[in-house]
């Protein structure tokens, strides 16, 4: 028939009963003639309470030891898995990711793929073999054990379908597709039937948390056809692609990010370089920046503001008052308790009045817009973190409900 690439989340293999029915999925694909790789993620929340039982010990572990502990759950649901495999009566072998021929760069919790070595998965397809692989980790050049950050799983299951040019990868969740809001905070939200791999790019990026987005740039750059499914309901999922209709939906989804914070260096001179001198530093040390908003000058001085992540939140307001010479004078402020909601779909490029629509929806649900940000397929504001749940209903509302 052909090569499926199966991937199951940390809810989806959570127990022993969540495991059985996993491997009734996998060994139904298998009797229908595929050959099937599967690449698992750790079970539930086992990823957390490796972290806290590492924080117990030593909370400044290096980030090689902590890529050798968290690799640990994923080798966990991938030979229990294949344990439930067995008892069924079908041949399976699981295998480490390095085992299955992961070679990462050397930047540990965060590495990259290099390439894949897929000899013994090979081999292990020649023998008619089910192959569970450890997602989210790899080797690098050294030997050391590396993971890929989280959501990696994901990454990892792309990568093998497109190293092994697999016909499908199945991206098994606990929701049944891609829809145009979290299901579980709005009550209306609408599964997609299909999906873009820009449309899914800008949502995953966005805060939409079903798929990766390294996972999705990857499927992009080798065209590897994704659906989400889930692994709870055996109904049809979302198909993530090149090509969609854009003109049936306006928007395909409304995200939020609450993993935000406005970094602002106020009373920085008004002269030609002065970004390049804030940004390009902040790149240096790796940090990424996300919206940008600079202010007129008054008297000479502006204000400049951005957004990172809240995880990169110290290392920005450390690496800023470092270097705080190259701006002096300047005062340096960091502002908590923000959120980043986000509508995103290839139809706003060619109707005009979306950003109104968003806006009127924002402006009747009293909410206050802090900062804006657009591009051809996205729009996003950040406004309060305690107004957020209320926007993305507001905004939802006023693009989907009839």
């Amino acid at each position: 028939m052909g090569l499926v690439v199966q991937k199951f989340g940390g809810s989806s293999v959570r127990d022993a009963e969540r495991l059985r029915n996993v491997a009734n999925l996998v060994t139904d694909t298998y009797k229908q003639g595929n050959d099937v790789v599967v690449v698992v993620s750790a079970q539930g929340d086992t990823t957390d309470d490796l972290i806290a039982k590492a924080a117990e010990i030593n909370p400044d572990a290096s980030k090689r030891e902590m890529d050798m502990l968290l690799a640990t759950g994923e080798q966990i649901s991938c030979s229990l898995l294949a344990m439930a495999i067995e008892k069924l009566g079908f041949p399976v072998v699981s295998l480490t990711g390095w085992q299955a021929g992961f070679l990462t760069t050397s930047a540990y919790s965060n590495a990259r793929i290099r390439r894949i070595n897929t000899e013994r998965l090979q081999t292990e397809l020649d023998k008619r073999n089910i192959v569970i692989v450890a997602g989210f980790q790899g080797l690098n050049r050294y030997d050391n054990i590396t993971t890929l950050g989280r959501g990696g799983s994901d990454t990892s299951a792309v990568a093998l379908a497109a190293s092994l040019s697999a016909d499908t990868c199945q991206i098994y969740t606990d929701v049944d597709g891609v829809y145009t809001a979290d299901p579980r905070k709005v009550k209306n939200a609408k599964k997609l039937d299909e999906i873009s791999f820009d449309e899914m790019l800008e949502l995953a990026t966005l805060g939409a948390q079903v798929l990766h987005n390294r996972s999705v740039e990857m499927a992009k750059k080798y065209g590897v056809q994704i659906e989400v499914l889930s692994s709870l309901e055996r109904v049809p999922g979302t198909i993530v692609k090149e090509d969609v209709e854009v003109e049936k939906m306006l928007i395909k989804g409304v995200a939020k990010d609450e993993n935000v914070v406005r970094v602002s260096v106020v009373g920085v001179k008004d002269e030609p370089g002065i970004a390049h001198k804030i940004f390009s530093l902040l790149a240096k040390h790796k940090v990424n920046v996300d919206i940008i908003l600079q202010t007129p000058p008054v008297d000479g001085l502006q204000a400049i503001s951005f957004t990172v992540s809240e995880d990169q939140k110290e290392e920005t307001l450390a690496v800023l008052q470092r270097h705080s010479h190259r701006f002096p004078g300047a005062e340096i402020r960091c502002e908590d308790g923000i959120a980043k909601v986000s509508i995103v779909g290839a139809g706003m490029q060619s109707n005009p009045g979306v950003a109104a629509t968003m806006f009127e929806a924002l402006a009747e649900a009293n909410i206050n817009i802090k900062m804006i940000s657009t591009s051809e397929i996205k729009i996003s504001v950040i406004i309060d973190e305690d107004d957020a749940d209320r926007a993305v209903s507001a905004i939802h509302g006023a693009f989907f409900d009839e």
